[in-house]
């Protein structure tokens, strides 16, 4: 695989974090997974559970290691040094400070390893005045200027129904493992690290919005289903009660959507040729969608665009994607077992490697599963082992 060879040591619990150190397993890291004894990460008990554990934790804890260890012990914390010298990358998402204050900083870790990668994920970064807040997805997404834009402008501003934040700045921070493990070894340069806040994680994908406020004092407001300043790209209702999904904002994609619907008057309408012209007259172009669409079934509706080259879609629920057969023919839905044999399908593993693609090895493991291989590794017997069990530090 292609990370074969890497070690990766994950501090931290539920998304952001883990699910960047997430990424890396699935493409053969070895990651060591630092859990609480006892209770071990609080993701284990979130959303649908399947005989007290997470079917979350399963698909997000695939080919992970999971070792058991109190941090607010010394000597846990000594095994964790300990580890991190042995490492490649260190991912956490602690609140800021809290690993200094256990000695687990950035400076003490790359003293003892000075060629480590360090991805360190928090609300608001490693510094500036908001650091030491606690920060959640949620607030970052508000703070990054997502949710004022998403829903309708009549209405309060909504979420998207996944932990976004959380999950971009988990895509940032493997970029950056990535890039900082290239400049290390083709470069011949040092260890680095890696600081994702989360509110930039989302700032960081919101397009033109503040190049818009600062030539224009524009400030985006929602738009509902549409996508401003695009047009036409709506959602539409179908004569069955379905929507469709149309995106007709290509100039050339624009007059086959048109004659799709038997509007050629409009495709031929030299005021509308580019995209800023139909911008400008978008009410009258969602009306004549929305007119032709509401004529006919969903079905009708697919078969007529996808026959005239219209990115259009129906919206997807998870028993939809479970049925695609596209999702099937690209191996996005994989069928393992929990460990009592049930059967589960996970997500795929995205991207795809023609060469080296990544798999699933095994689903989330049982809580401190993998604690006598990974301490043995560093000579701790068993007899050392059952000690470090009875005093609570494992």
């Amino acid at each position: 695989m292609p990370l074969a060879g890497v070690k990766v040591l994950e501090l931290g619990s539920l998304v952001a974090g883990p699910y960047a150190s997430a990424l890396l397993a699935q493409f053969g890291a070895e990651v060591i997974k630092i859990e609480p004894p006892k209770d071990g990460d609080p993701l284990r008990k979130w959303r649908k559970l399947h005989e007290g554990t997470s079917l979350w934790w399963y698909t997000q804890s695939r080919n992970k290691k999971s070792v058991t260890l109190d941090l607010k012990r010394d000597e846990a914390r000594e095994i964790v040094r300990r580890l991190a010298g042995e490492v490649d990358i260190v991912i956490e998402n602690f609140r800021p400070g809290t690993l200094e204050k256990w000695g687990l900083g950035w400076e003490q870790l790359s003293a003892l390893n000075p060629q480590l990668v360090m991805v360190r994920i928090s609300g608001y970064g490693q510094s500036g005045p908001y650091s030491q807040r606690p920060g959640f997805a949620a607030i970052a997404e508000c703070m990054g200027g997502l949710r004022h834009v998403t829903g309708f402008a009549d209405r309060p501003p909504v979420r998207v129904g996944v932990s976004l934040g959380d999950t971009l700045a988990s895509l940032y921070g493997t970029i950056g493992a990535l890039v900082a493990m290239h400049h290390l070894k083709a470069n011949a340069g040092k260890g680095q690290f890696i600081d994702v806040a989360l509110y930039e994680s989302v700032f960081a994908v919101m397009e033109s919005l503040i190049p818009e406020y600062a030539e224009f004092g524009f400030v985006r407001e929602r738009s509902g289903a549409s996508l401003p300043g695009i047009s036409p790209s709506n959602t539409y209702r179908c004569g069955d009660g379905h929507y469709v999904v149309i995106a007709g904002n290509g100039d050339a994609i624009f007059k086959r959507l048109m004659h799709a619907i038997g509007r050629d008057d409009l495709g031929a309408d030299p005021a509308l040729v580019r995209n800023d012209g139909r911008v400008r007259h978008n009410d009258r172009l969602d009306a004549a969608i929305s007119d032709w669409t509401g004529l006919h079934p969903l079905d009708e509706v697919l078969k007529v665009l996808e026959a005239a080259e219209v990115p259009s879609g129906r919206i997807y629920t998870a028993a939809d994607i479970a049925e695609d057969p596209h999702f099937h023919a690209r191996d996005m839905i994989e069928r393992h077992a929990l460990p009592d044999s049930t059967p589960i399908d996970f997500p795929g593993i995205v991207p795809k490697l023609s060469a080296t693609p990544g798999r699933t090895k095994w689903v989330g493991p049982e809580l401190g599963a993998h604690t006598q291989e990974v301490l043995g590794s560093l000579g701790i017997d068993a007899d050392e082992l059952a000690r470090l069990r009875a005093d609570g530090v494992v």
